[in-house]
């Protein structure tokens, strides 16, 4: 089973939408920032010209970046979004604090479907392994796929960083004891796809992050 990763750098704040798909081409859309016509049709081309069939909308939690284009995502593929229920008083907040960051937000629609804590998500010959990891935010799930080796981490783990905790429903500490218990334990070799910035691996921010050493 091959899983194809592609990524697309959206909205001001250069958040990473992640594109997943195998042989069977149904797709994931985790984290759709797309914020204008041209993100979209970014997106929209790459489905079309890879003949993709998208079956799951995922967040990995709801902070602004993250779910901007949800709706959009709604309205052409007909997915609702899927995150852990933690995170739905984020969701809802958007909408008071967009104005004020100058950002238009179409509002997301809410998931019929919640994600657990721990368990599996399937799509095509995949399956992606739930790693609950709050502390940037409430609830915040990553995506693992260990045939691949590779983590969607949204604001967890970053290259040399980890996410911010001042926002609303972050804790540092908790932050770091998730990183360290549930990320740190992935092999080395485990690519990390963060929402943010570049690519790593758990290996190389074990020896350098200079938040864990």
């Amino acid at each position: 089973i091959m899983i194809n990763i592609n990524s697309f750098v959206c909205n001001p704040y250069q958040e990473n939408t992640y594109l997943l798909y195998d042989e069977s081409r149904e797709c994931v859309i985790i984290d759709p920032g797309m914020n204008n016509g041209s993100e979209q049709n970014a997106v929209a081309s790459f489905i079309s010209e890879q003949k993709l069939k998208p079956v799951l909308l995922l967040n990995t939690h709801c902070h602004i970046d993250h779910v901007l284009g949800n709706k959009w995502v709604n309205d052409n593929y007909g997915l609702l979004p899927q995150f852990h229920k933690g995170e739905l008083p984020l969701l809802t907040a958007v909408p008071s604090y967009a104005p004020a960051q100058g950002i238009p937000y179409e509002v997301s629609p809410f998931p019929e479907t919640f994600l657990p804590e721990t368990g599996t998500i399937q799509f095509g010959n995949s399956v992606l392994e739930l790693i609950f990891s709050p502390g940037h935010s409430p609830a915040h799930l990553c995506f693992y796929n260990r045939d691949a080796d590779f983590l969607i981490g949204g604001d967890v783990l970053f290259y040399g960083s980890i996410g911010r905790t001042d926002l609303p429903g972050g804790n540092f500490e908790q932050l770091i004891k998730n990183i360290k218990e549930k990320l740190l334990i992935l092999p080395d070799s485990c690519k990390v796809y963060p929402g943010h910035g570049p690519s790593t691996t758990i290996g190389f921010e074990k020896q350098n992050n200079p938040f864990l050493t």
